[in-house]
Protein backbone atom coordinates (compact mmCIF):
# COMPACT_ATOMS: atom_id res chain seq x y z
CA UNK A 1 0.00 0.00 0.00
CA UNK A 2 2.54 2.32 0.88
CA UNK A 3 4.97 1.61 -2.59
CA UNK A 4 1.46 2.25 -4.45
CA UNK A 5 0.65 5.81 -2.71
CA UNK A 6 3.95 6.86 -3.46
CA UNK A 7 3.37 6.04 -7.03
CA UNK A 8 0.61 7.24 -7.30
CA UNK A 9 2.11 10.71 -5.62
CA UNK A 10 4.66 10.93 -7.64
CA UNK A 11 2.97 10.29 -10.85
CA UNK A 12 0.08 13.24 -9.98
CA UNK A 13 3.36 15.40 -9.19
CA UNK A 14 4.89 14.85 -11.75
CA UNK A 15 2.40 15.22 -14.10
CA UNK A 16 0.65 18.15 -12.37
CA UNK A 17 4.21 19.98 -12.87
CA UNK A 18 4.56 19.21 -15.97
CA UNK A 19 0.86 20.35 -17.04
CA UNK A 20 1.17 23.44 -15.19
CA UNK A 21 4.57 24.42 -17.19
CA UNK A 22 3.68 24.16 -20.26
CA UNK A 23 0.06 25.87 -19.30
CA UNK A 24 2.02 28.85 -18.12
CA UNK A 25 4.99 28.63 -21.23
CA UNK A 26 1.33 28.61 -23.10
CA UNK A 27 -0.19 31.56 -21.41
CA UNK A 28 2.43 33.76 -18.84
CA UNK A 29 0.15 35.68 -16.44
CA UNK A 30 1.17 38.87 -17.34
CA UNK A 31 3.38 38.34 -20.23
CA UNK A 32 6.82 36.40 -20.64
CA UNK A 33 8.92 38.90 -19.70
CA UNK A 34 7.27 39.64 -16.25
CA UNK A 35 8.75 35.85 -14.77
CA UNK A 36 12.12 36.26 -16.97
CA UNK A 37 14.93 37.12 -14.74
CA UNK A 38 18.96 36.90 -15.43
CA UNK A 39 21.34 33.77 -13.38
CA UNK A 40 24.40 33.61 -12.51
CA UNK A 41 25.95 33.73 -15.78
CA UNK A 42 24.41 36.79 -17.73
CA UNK A 43 21.74 34.28 -19.34
CA UNK A 44 18.05 34.87 -19.41
CA UNK A 45 15.82 31.96 -17.22
CA UNK A 46 11.77 31.44 -16.48
CA UNK A 47 11.01 31.74 -13.20
CA UNK A 48 7.56 29.11 -14.30
CA UNK A 49 9.16 26.47 -13.49
CA UNK A 50 8.00 28.09 -9.36
CA UNK A 51 4.36 27.80 -10.00
CA UNK A 52 4.70 24.33 -11.59
CA UNK A 53 6.32 22.80 -8.96
CA UNK A 54 4.05 24.25 -6.27
CA UNK A 55 1.19 23.13 -8.01
CA UNK A 56 3.01 19.74 -8.50
CA UNK A 57 3.88 19.11 -4.55
CA UNK A 58 0.45 20.27 -3.43
CA UNK A 59 -1.58 17.56 -5.90
CA UNK A 60 0.99 15.02 -5.17
CA UNK A 61 0.35 15.88 -1.23
CA UNK A 62 -3.05 15.82 -1.75
CA UNK A 63 -3.31 12.36 -2.91
CA UNK A 64 -0.44 10.95 -0.43
CA UNK A 65 -0.61 8.54 1.87
CA UNK A 66 -1.08 9.02 5.48
CA UNK A 67 -3.76 10.42 7.39
CA UNK A 68 -6.06 13.41 6.31
CA UNK A 69 -4.81 15.99 8.95
CA UNK A 70 -1.18 15.07 7.38
CA UNK A 71 -1.68 15.67 3.89
CA UNK A 72 -4.21 18.72 4.65
CA UNK A 73 -1.67 19.93 6.80
CA UNK A 74 1.31 19.83 3.92
CA UNK A 75 -1.06 21.03 0.80
CA UNK A 76 -1.42 24.17 3.40
CA UNK A 77 2.08 24.73 3.75
CA UNK A 78 2.77 24.14 0.23
CA UNK A 79 0.44 26.29 -1.52
CA UNK A 80 0.68 29.31 1.19
CA UNK A 81 4.68 29.26 0.63
CA UNK A 82 4.06 29.27 -3.64
CA UNK A 83 1.01 31.79 -2.80
CA UNK A 84 3.41 34.03 -1.09
CA UNK A 85 6.55 33.20 -2.93
CA UNK A 86 4.94 34.49 -5.87
CA UNK A 87 3.90 37.48 -4.63
CA UNK A 88 7.39 38.16 -4.01
CA UNK A 89 8.74 36.87 -7.52
CA UNK A 90 6.51 39.32 -9.19
CA UNK A 91 5.72 42.74 -7.24
CA UNK A 92 9.23 42.66 -5.33
CA UNK A 93 9.84 46.53 -4.54
CA UNK A 94 13.59 47.24 -5.95
CA UNK A 95 13.05 50.88 -4.90
CA UNK A 96 14.58 49.81 -0.84
CA UNK A 97 17.46 48.08 0.08
CA UNK A 98 16.30 45.50 2.54
CA UNK A 99 17.71 41.90 1.19
CA UNK A 100 18.03 39.32 3.37
CA UNK A 101 15.36 37.72 6.61
CA UNK A 102 17.56 40.74 8.78
CA UNK A 103 16.64 43.11 6.12
CA UNK A 104 12.80 42.72 5.90
CA UNK A 105 12.50 42.08 9.61
CA UNK A 106 14.64 45.26 9.50
CA UNK A 107 11.85 46.93 7.79
CA UNK A 108 8.92 45.79 9.42
CA UNK A 109 10.21 46.67 12.55
CA UNK A 110 10.67 50.58 11.13
CA UNK A 111 6.77 49.86 10.08
CA UNK A 112 7.46 49.54 6.19
CA UNK A 113 6.16 46.22 4.97
CA UNK A 114 8.31 45.11 1.72
CA UNK A 115 6.73 42.65 -0.16
CA UNK A 116 9.55 40.42 1.40
CA UNK A 117 8.55 41.15 4.31
CA UNK A 118 4.67 40.21 3.53
CA UNK A 119 6.26 36.88 2.59
CA UNK A 120 7.99 36.57 6.15
CA UNK A 121 4.22 36.99 7.55
CA UNK A 122 2.65 35.18 4.72
CA UNK A 123 4.18 32.21 5.29
CA UNK A 124 4.52 32.48 8.85
CA UNK A 125 1.37 32.27 9.07
CA UNK A 126 0.58 29.46 7.08
CA UNK A 127 3.36 27.45 8.40
CA UNK A 128 1.76 28.06 11.97
CA UNK A 129 -1.83 27.08 10.29
CA UNK A 130 -0.54 24.07 9.25
CA UNK A 131 1.71 23.07 11.83
CA UNK A 132 -1.67 23.30 14.22
CA UNK A 133 -3.55 20.92 11.72
CA UNK A 134 -0.84 18.19 11.07
CA UNK A 135 0.36 18.51 14.92
CA UNK A 136 -0.93 15.32 17.16
CA UNK A 137 -1.52 16.13 20.81
CA UNK A 138 1.05 14.90 23.13
CA UNK A 139 0.34 15.97 26.65
CA UNK A 140 -0.89 18.90 27.88
CA UNK A 141 -2.45 21.86 26.19
CA UNK A 142 1.31 23.18 27.06
CA UNK A 143 3.45 20.74 25.66
CA UNK A 144 0.77 21.03 22.71
CA UNK A 145 1.06 24.79 22.25
CA UNK A 146 4.94 24.49 22.13
CA UNK A 147 5.01 21.38 19.25
CA UNK A 148 2.85 23.33 17.06
CA UNK A 149 4.99 26.21 17.68
CA UNK A 150 8.08 24.75 16.95
CA UNK A 151 6.55 22.92 14.19
CA UNK A 152 5.33 25.94 12.14
CA UNK A 153 8.63 27.68 12.60
CA UNK A 154 10.43 24.57 11.34
CA UNK A 155 8.63 24.93 8.07
CA UNK A 156 8.75 28.69 7.53
CA UNK A 157 12.43 28.19 8.37
CA UNK A 158 13.12 25.28 6.14
CA UNK A 159 11.05 27.34 3.36
CA UNK A 160 13.27 29.97 3.88
CA UNK A 161 16.29 28.17 3.89
CA UNK A 162 15.91 26.56 0.76
CA UNK A 163 15.36 29.57 -1.13
CA UNK A 164 18.59 30.89 -0.34
CA UNK A 165 19.95 27.76 -2.07
CA UNK A 166 18.07 28.71 -5.13
CA UNK A 167 21.30 30.41 -6.82
CA UNK A 168 22.79 28.17 -9.49
CA UNK A 169 21.39 25.24 -11.69
CA UNK A 170 19.26 22.28 -10.14
CA UNK A 171 21.06 23.72 -6.55
CA UNK A 172 17.75 23.48 -4.79
CA UNK A 173 15.87 20.81 -6.30
CA UNK A 174 18.88 18.72 -4.73
CA UNK A 175 19.65 20.58 -1.36
CA UNK A 176 15.67 19.30 -1.24
CA UNK A 177 15.80 15.78 -1.75
CA UNK A 178 19.22 15.53 0.14
CA UNK A 179 17.50 17.70 3.67
CA UNK A 180 14.12 15.23 3.17
CA UNK A 181 15.63 11.99 2.81
CA UNK A 182 15.87 10.84 7.05
CA UNK A 183 12.85 11.72 6.78
CA UNK A 184 11.14 10.56 4.25
CA UNK A 185 11.15 6.70 4.98
CA UNK A 186 7.62 6.01 6.24
CA UNK A 187 5.79 9.24 5.46
CA UNK A 188 2.79 7.64 4.01
CA UNK A 189 3.85 8.38 -0.15
CA UNK A 190 4.75 11.61 0.47
CA UNK A 191 7.76 10.86 -1.44
CA UNK A 192 6.48 10.24 -4.61
CA UNK A 193 5.28 13.98 -4.50
CA UNK A 194 8.76 15.59 -3.91
CA UNK A 195 10.72 13.22 -6.44
CA UNK A 196 8.08 13.46 -8.71
CA UNK A 197 7.43 17.32 -9.23
CA UNK A 198 11.18 17.32 -8.84
CA UNK A 199 12.04 15.07 -11.52
CA UNK A 200 9.40 16.83 -13.63
CA UNK A 201 11.37 20.35 -13.14
CA UNK A 202 15.31 18.86 -13.27
CA UNK A 203 15.72 19.29 -16.73
CA UNK A 204 15.01 22.72 -17.11
CA UNK A 205 16.27 23.73 -13.75
CA UNK A 206 20.12 22.00 -14.71
CA UNK A 207 20.06 22.96 -18.27
CA UNK A 208 19.85 26.68 -16.80
CA UNK A 209 16.38 27.53 -19.00
CA UNK A 210 14.23 27.72 -15.67
CA UNK A 211 14.67 28.30 -12.44
CA UNK A 212 12.37 27.81 -9.23
CA UNK A 213 11.80 31.72 -8.16
CA UNK A 214 10.83 32.15 -4.73
CA UNK A 215 7.69 30.25 -5.35
CA UNK A 216 9.09 27.35 -6.30
CA UNK A 217 12.27 27.10 -3.50
CA UNK A 218 9.78 28.26 -0.90
CA UNK A 219 7.28 25.63 -2.15
CA UNK A 220 10.02 23.02 -1.88
CA UNK A 221 11.25 24.09 1.33
CA UNK A 222 7.96 24.04 3.06
CA UNK A 223 7.54 20.56 1.59
CA UNK A 224 10.96 19.35 3.47
CA UNK A 225 9.75 21.64 6.46
CA UNK A 226 6.52 19.90 6.78
CA UNK A 227 8.15 16.09 6.20
CA UNK A 228 10.46 16.93 10.12
CA UNK A 229 7.77 18.87 11.84
CA UNK A 230 5.40 15.71 11.44
CA UNK A 231 7.38 13.19 11.02
CA UNK A 232 10.51 13.50 13.99
CA UNK A 233 10.55 13.18 17.70
CA UNK A 234 10.43 15.84 19.50
CA UNK A 235 14.02 16.43 20.28
CA UNK A 236 15.26 15.69 16.94
CA UNK A 237 13.01 19.09 15.63
CA UNK A 238 14.45 21.00 18.36
CA UNK A 239 17.92 20.03 16.82
CA UNK A 240 16.62 20.34 13.44
CA UNK A 241 15.14 24.09 14.01
CA UNK A 242 18.42 25.06 15.46
CA UNK A 243 20.32 24.25 12.69
CA UNK A 244 17.89 25.82 10.41
CA UNK A 245 18.01 29.08 12.04
CA UNK A 246 21.96 28.65 12.31
CA UNK A 247 22.39 28.17 8.93
CA UNK A 248 19.88 31.63 8.12
CA UNK A 249 21.78 33.30 10.39
CA UNK A 250 25.05 32.39 8.81
CA UNK A 251 23.66 33.05 5.52
CA UNK A 252 23.74 36.74 5.94
CA UNK A 253 27.45 36.82 6.33
CA UNK A 254 28.97 33.93 4.61
CA UNK A 255 28.24 33.10 0.82
CA UNK A 256 27.07 29.30 0.54
CA UNK A 257 28.36 29.68 -3.05
CA UNK A 258 31.37 30.30 -1.79
CA UNK A 259 31.45 27.64 0.43
CA UNK A 260 30.22 25.40 -1.56
CA UNK A 261 32.94 26.40 -4.61
CA UNK A 262 35.76 25.30 -1.86
CA UNK A 263 34.15 22.22 -0.76
CA UNK A 264 34.97 19.38 -3.21
CA UNK A 265 32.59 16.90 -2.18
CA UNK A 266 30.06 19.47 -2.01
CA UNK A 267 31.20 21.12 -5.44
CA UNK A 268 30.72 17.55 -6.82
CA UNK A 269 27.11 17.13 -5.89
CA UNK A 270 26.13 20.71 -6.92
CA UNK A 271 27.93 20.03 -10.12
CA UNK A 272 25.88 17.16 -10.58
CA UNK A 273 23.97 16.51 -13.71
CA UNK A 274 24.22 20.20 -14.52
CA UNK A 275 24.59 21.47 -18.54
CA UNK A 276 28.36 22.39 -18.65
CA UNK A 277 28.71 26.29 -19.65
CA UNK A 278 29.26 27.28 -23.43
CA UNK A 279 31.91 29.13 -24.36
CA UNK A 280 30.72 32.41 -25.92
CA UNK A 281 31.67 32.74 -29.43
CA UNK A 282 34.39 35.52 -28.61
CA UNK A 283 36.05 33.37 -26.40
CA UNK A 284 36.52 30.05 -28.72
CA UNK A 285 37.81 32.82 -31.64
CA UNK A 286 40.15 34.10 -29.04
CA UNK A 287 41.68 30.95 -28.05
CA UNK A 288 41.99 29.97 -31.31
CA UNK A 289 43.55 32.95 -32.34
CA UNK A 290 46.17 31.99 -29.38
CA UNK A 291 47.22 29.07 -30.81
CA UNK A 292 48.23 26.24 -29.17
CA UNK A 293 50.46 26.67 -25.86
CA UNK A 294 53.61 25.06 -24.86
Amino acid sequence: MGIARTLVAGVVAAAVTRAARRALDAAPPGGAERWTRTNHGGEPVSMLEGPAVAAGLVAGAAVAGGGPRDRAATVLACAGAGVFGILDDLAEDTTHSAKGLRGHLGALAQGRLTTGGLKVVGIGATSLVAAAVGTRRRGGVLGHAADVAVNGALIAGTANLVNLLDLRPGRALKASALLAAPVLTGSGGQTGALLGASAAAAPADLGARDMLGDAGANALGAFVGTRWALSAPRPVRAVALAAVVGLTLASERVSFSAVIERTPWLRRIDQAGRTPAVAPPHDLEAASDEGPTA
